[in-house]
Parts: structure tokens; sequence; C-alpha cells
């Protein structure tokens, strides 16, 4: 992959469990971004092909395209004056056509994504009045809207507070769960990707440095190479996968982590 002939990814082979939720993890500028921007079409591999559902992406049109795969980028401008409803439904744009006209199937779709992301109260309001959090909220309903079988979300927690980060979190995994759709989501947080992820891609100086399970990927070693932390990993309380704890360097450790389970 390369940015006007910069190569910014070399020999990068993912594949992408359907009907699973994927997060992408790496330090800044290992290129989680641009490994998301090739998967949605907007960057084209220099060399090699991007495949979905088992054909070329780029050969694809991109209605076509937008109604199977729905990507949130890391940062978006709307049109300035636009409210939260109108927004949202230009998320049923790939559903329309030139003799098409809106629906009760559009309006159900739209409603629906306003309610999941708790943005209904503020439906009529500009999205340029709005606060980081809430615009990301507006945004994330956009995607939904869509109803396309394969969200990529490029850190879709940025702005939000830890309550509505869980609430997001919560919903993307419900609807990998309830509606087998896959989920790929760029993520910072390592935790939070354990927690969610059935399948994680660790990324490094552009290239993917390991693949598969949360428990398998997630190493003392890994974190020690990859992020740069002296960390232990211990068993999550709440659902029993791994949990990185940072050891902090030149200061004690907080009591009450002593007799935590550590996974080897």
């Amino acid at each position: 992959m390369a940015y006007d002939r910069r190569v910014v990814g070399e020999r990068l082979s993912v594949d992408i469990p359907g009907g699973g939720f994927t997060v992408i993890l790496g330090p800044n500028a290992s290129g989680k971004s641009t490994l998301l921007r090739s998967l949605s079409r907007l960057l084209k591999p220099s060399a090699g092909t991007v495949y979905l559902d088992g054909g070329d992406i780029h050969a694809m049109r991109a209605k076509e395209v937008a109604t199977r795969l729905g990507l949130l980028p890391q940062s978006s401008v709307a049109p300035a004056g636009i409210s939260v409803f109108d927004l949202v439904c230009r998320g049923r744009y790939p559903h329309q056509s030139v003799l098409s006209r809106w629906s009760e199937e559009d309006e159900r779709s739209v409603r629906r994504a306003l309610d999941q992301t708790a943005m209904s109260d503020l439906a009529d309001h500009p999205v340029d009045e709005l606060s980081g959090g809430q615009r990301q909220r507006a945004w994330v309903a956009m995607v939904l809207a869509q109803e396309s079988s394969i969200l990529l979300l490029d850190e879709p927690t940025t702005f939000l507070d830890i309550s509505h980060q869980v609430s997001l979190m919560d919903l993307f995994a419900d609807l990998n769960r309830r509606s087998r759709r896959t989920i790929v989501a760029v993520l910072h947080d390592i935790n939070q990707a354990a927690r969610y992820a059935g399948h994680l891609i660790v990324m490094s100086g552009g290239g993917v440095v390991a693949e598969g399970s949360p428990e398998d990927v997630l190493t003392t070693e890994l974190l020690a190479g990859v992020f740069d932390v002296d960390a232990a990993i211990v068993e999550d309380p709440v659902n029993g996968g791994p949990l990185v704890v940072t050891r902090h360097r030149g200061r004690a450790v907080a009591t009450g982590t002593e007799n935590r389970k550590v996974i080897p």
C-alpha cells in the first residue's frame, strides 16, 4: 500500500472472518487506518487485490460496495447546518435509485439507527452544534442506517465518555451476535479490544505482526515489543479473557492486584 508512491505497508495479507468481530490494534503510525482504508475501497493497493465476498472490490461499482460495506472514518465533516436526522438519512443513499422514493423501510432504518445510538432526542438539532461525542454518535447512526452486512469502524469511540463507549461497543457486539454482521474496528484500547473482539490483528511498522484470538495474541512479549510497555496479563474478572495491567515505571503497584490470576 502506498500514498503518492510512498510505501506505507508491504506484504500485507489478512483474512477477515465473516460474521466475526475483528479489532485492529497497534501504536500510532503502524498502518491501522491505512489497512482499513484499503479494505473499504478508499485506497487501492499498489499491488495485490482486496476481495469482498470472493470478488475484486475495485472491480465493483461504488454503490454495490456501499450496500454491503459501511465505513465510519476517523474524522468526518458534515455539511453546514444539516440536521442529525438528515445526516442519518444519507446512510440510505446506497439503497436509493433515480426513480425510487423514500420508503417506510428507509424511515424505519433511520429511526432505528437514531434509537440505537441514543440520538432520537437530538434528531432535529444541527450537527455542527453538537458536542464531539454527540457528533460521533450521529455519524455512527448514519453508518447503521446503511444496514450493510460489514461495518468498518475507524476509532469509533473517539470523543465519547466511558458510558457511551461501553454502550456503543455493546451495540456493535449485539449487532455481531444477533445479525451476524461482520465488524472490523480500529481501536487504541487494548483491554477494550480483548473484551469485545474474537479476532485481533496487531500491526507495527506497516505490517501485521500477530493475528488470532485475544488469548493467543496478547502476550507480555508482544506488549513489550510492539507497544513498549511492561505489563502483566491477568484474567478479566468480568468475562474471563485476558486483561492487560501495565507496570508503572518507578512507581509501586497499587494494592489489591497481587492476588489476581496471571495468565501464562
